[in-house]
């Protein structure tokens, strides 16, 4: 094996580990919570020595930080590729609301994932503790997602299927009518929620957003 093999395989065991590790912290906090969790239980759960956490990530701060950013950025991240699917420019009303439906699910899911509602739970009971770390996972998260859904509903705004005079807002409505009663219903996920609900409850936001957005 060349130097610059082993290199790389080393490279890749540590982007592995950390992985892992984060993975374990996520799960550790979302259970025990900031002040109950410790290093040594996300080592166990990691399957890691304790110096290994240090050494990749420092200190239980650093780590809680570390997690929430990089859940933020993975929600972020699939949120958008989801909105791969969102309608350009359709024909008629009609094909703008069929092409909403069929994508607003994906969109859905994407702030209904286990990690994503351990983000929100976590987020919402450290907030105290953390005061300036809303405002950094709001910027790799949520702030990205509602920029990109922005634009989107900008572009259906200018080829006039929608009448809209403040992008960001109507994105912000938009994300709220998709996501309010799911929160509620699932009770910020601790109740599992069918099918049917869900499809329900993503049918009547959209048709809810389309009234209100809808040129007159």
């Amino acid at each position: 094996m060349s130097a610059g093999e082993m290199t790389g395989e080393r490279s890749r065991g540590r982007l592995d580990k950390r992985a892992a590790i984060l993975d374990a912290a996520l799960r550790v906090f979302s259970r025990e919570g900031y002040e109950r969790a410790s290093i040594d239980m996300i080592a166990a759960e990691a399957g890691v020595a304790k110096p290994t956490i240090y050494n990749h990530l420092g200190g239980k701060e650093n780590l809680f930080r570390q997690i929430m950013i990089d859940a933020a950025r993975e929600t972020s991240a699939t949120f958008l590729a989801a909105l791969e699917g969102f309608p350009g420019d359709p024909g008629d009303a009609g094909s703008l609301r069929d092409g909403l439906l069929a994508v607003a699910p994906r969109l859905v899911g994407c702030f209904h994932r286990p990690e994503s509602w351990a983000l929100q739970r976590l987020l919402y009971a450290e907030s105290v503790r953390f005061p300036d770390l809303y405002a950094t996972v709001r910027a790799n998260g949520a702030g990205q997602i509602a920029d990109a859904l922005a634009g989107r509903l900008a572009r259906l705004g200018n080829a006039g299927l929608l009448e809209i005079a403040d992008p960001d807002r109507a994105a912000g409505h938009f994300i709220a009518l998709l996501t309010h009663e799911l929160v509620a219903r699932s009770e910020l996920g601790n109740r599992t929620i069918s099918a049917e609900e869900q499809d329900t409850a993503v049918a009547e936001g959209i048709d809810a957003f389309l009234r209100a957005y809808s040129p007159r």
